[in-house]
């Protein structure tokens, strides 16, 4: 694979829950990849993220399945590009079989899924429907895997269920058809169907930039392309028939630019151009009788000083209010990432920013472990990484939506911080801790359910996890349920013989160290995660490890029990 992306983390979640024994091989060189296949010697390699053509005596002699994000007769690099772009109202998934052609190997699975109503993000809809679709191919991929009669499907036997599907080139900036002066839903279309990568290219406030994360705005008579107003992180630009907010940016013409706050990469064209209000907030409070909602949508799940900032008032505004319970709920394409790394790498001084982030972010766990007043639910709708997974374990319930995956602390050079020695330890124990943070290896909300690291699992739709989790804040509004998990993190509080604050204190003397001595290389791994650097080799922690028992079953309406035989070892 060449990334271990966060569709590659679900399936390598699931295959191991299942019982199979999966190893991973990061693609660099043609050689190092026929090497590491050499030596592992699978029955199977499947490839859930792959941009490079499967070495020749890889695919000859072993059998290598790609997961292609569009459905039966799509090829081409730019599949979710072309079908955001023609508004496509079914997509789909298909598990073909290397061979030398790109694209064209026979099929082994497949599934198609109605397109998400309005128009997705490409990253949005390739971790939703795209992600679910993969990973019931990969399922199926690897049961028929171990039929010694199966044989896959030639391409051309297999009929093409969405009209249209058809080798396409790669998009190019050209295809986009982007023009300030068209109508504001075909300017957000085109955005989005490039958001991720490579973004659109245009021109803002005299500036040529790549554009991401756009969203409708009000009614304007202007002239289209005209830089109307800002709000937090977006700005306001007229177009044909009304106006766009763009929330990201990245300079086309920096050397090493970085995607970025639209506001931060136009600041200097700011001046005179009024703060407007309007723009989608990222952080929102409602209430809903005695349950108080906070809840929020940061870009990519990356949260910079300013976000944690944002976040912090709102909790201070909802714990003051006369709820009894407090609900944290994130949007689906990520609970939090963390620290904002582009924002860093940015900064004059990234040792500085990092270190302003990190003290802004246990403002807000202190907020959430401290609340007093309310029972407290942590509602993981989207998966977390690094920092983001420990956001939110202070809480009194942690529940979290069937699908997503928690990865804790990525290896880039940072101890961590969020109060984690406090809240983590006393989830999982001093032991199962240790291992998590030593590791640093995805789990799924399955397999946290089963360690104590999230307390409830919800449904994998996110309506229905949605309508499940405003239950479960019914439940823990009524006494006597809400009252004995408040008191019981009271207790635990209580028992802990140090202060938070001592807690924080030691956490923060180890992350000065890595901010700014760089003692575990903390500045070259920012730089990577930011500029994508292709990977020089595969981790040791991803290499095959040792078999986990399957999960227990999930108690949820969503919940699945079926058995699963062990199949043969496989690669990805």
């Amino acid at each position: 694979m060449s990334a271990f992306n966060g569709l590659s983390q679900r399936a390598w979640c699931t295959l191991r829950e299942a019982g199979h024994d999966v190893g991973v091989l990061l693609a660099t060189t043609e050689a190092e990849i026929t090497a590491g296949v050499r030596a592992a010697a699978p029955d199977l390699i499947v490839c859930p993220f792959l941009k490079d053509r499967v070495p020749a005596e890889v695919w000859q002699r072993w059998r290598a399945v790609i997961i292609h994000p569009g459905p039966v007769g799509d090829r081409g690099p730019s599949s979710l590009d072309w079908a955001i772009s023609e508004s496509a109202a079914r997509w789909g998934v298909t598990a073909l079989q290397a061979v030398e052609e790109m694209d064209a190997g026979p099929i082994w699975a497949t599934r198609t899924f109605p397109m998400p109503a309005g128009t997705p993000r490409k990253s949005a809809l390739y971790n939703g429907p795209v992600a679910d679709a993969a990973v019931q191919c990969i399922l199926e991929v690897v049961a028929k895997a171990a039929d010694p009669a199966f044989l896959p499907v030639p391409a051309e036997a297999m009929p093409v269920e969405v009209p249209g599907a058809r080798l396409r080139p790669p998009m190019r900036q050209t295809d986009r058809g982007f023009a300030w002066n068209h109508a504001t839903h075909e300017v957000v279309r085109a955005v989005r169907a490039a958001d991720g990568s490579p973004g659109m290219r245009t021109t803002v406030a005299g500036r040529d930039v790549y554009a991401y994360d756009a969203h409708p705005g009000p009614a304007a008579d202007a002239v289209p392309g005209t830089l109307l107003g800002h709000h937090e992180d977006a700005v306001l630009v007229a177009t044909g028939d009304g106006s766009v907010w763009l929330g990201h940016l990245r300079a086309a013409t920096a050397q090493r630019s970085v995607k970025l706050p639209a506001t931060t990469v136009l600041a200097a064209e700011l001046a005179g151009v009024p703060a407007t209000d309007g723009a989608p907030r990222r952080v929102r409070y409602r209430r809903e009788g005695p349950v108080g909602w906070v809840e929020f949508d940061f870009y990519n799940g990356a949260m910079a000083r300013a976000h944690c900032e944002r976040l912090l008032t709102v909790l201070r505004h909802a714990a003051a209010q006369d709820t009894t319970v407090l609900v944290l709920l994130s949007g689906t394409d990520a609970f939090s990432n963390g620290i904002h790394l582009n924002v860093a790498e940015a900064a004059a001084d990234p040792a500085a920013a990092a270190w302003a982030n990190i003290r802004a972010i246990n403002d807000v766990c202190r907020e959430i472990l401290g609340c007093a007043g309310q029972t407290v639910v942590a509602g993981y709708a989207g998966s977390a990484g690094a920092g983001g997974v420990m956001l939110g374990l202070g809480a009194d319930v942690v529940a979290a939506r069937a699908g997503i995956v928690l990865n804790p602390y990525y290896d880039i050079g940072l101890y961590g911080s969020e109060l984690h020695t406090l809240t983590l330890q006393r989830r999982v124990g001093a032991e199962q801790a240790a291992r998590l943070l030593d590791e640093k290896l995805p789990v799924s909300a399955e397999q946290a359910l089963g360690m104590g690291l999230v307390d409830q699992v919800g449904p994998r739709d996110p309506d229905e996890y949605r309508a499940w989790l405003t239950a479960l804040a019914g439940r823990c509004a009524a006494p006597p349920e809400g009252r004995y998990l408040h008191d019981g993190k009271r207790a635990a509080l209580a028992r802990d013989w140090l202060p938070v604050e001592a807690y924080e204190a030691r956490e923060l003397a180890e992350m000065s160290h890595d901010m700014f001595a760089d003692r575990s290389g903390f500045a070259a791994a920012r730089h990577a995660f930011v500029a994508k650097t292709r990977p020089a080799g595969t981790p040791d922690r991803l290499l095959p490890r040792p078999v986990l028992p399957p999960s227990p079953p999930v108690k949820t309406p969503r919940a699945r029990k079926a058995a699963r035989p062990r199949a043969d070892r496989v690669k990805s």
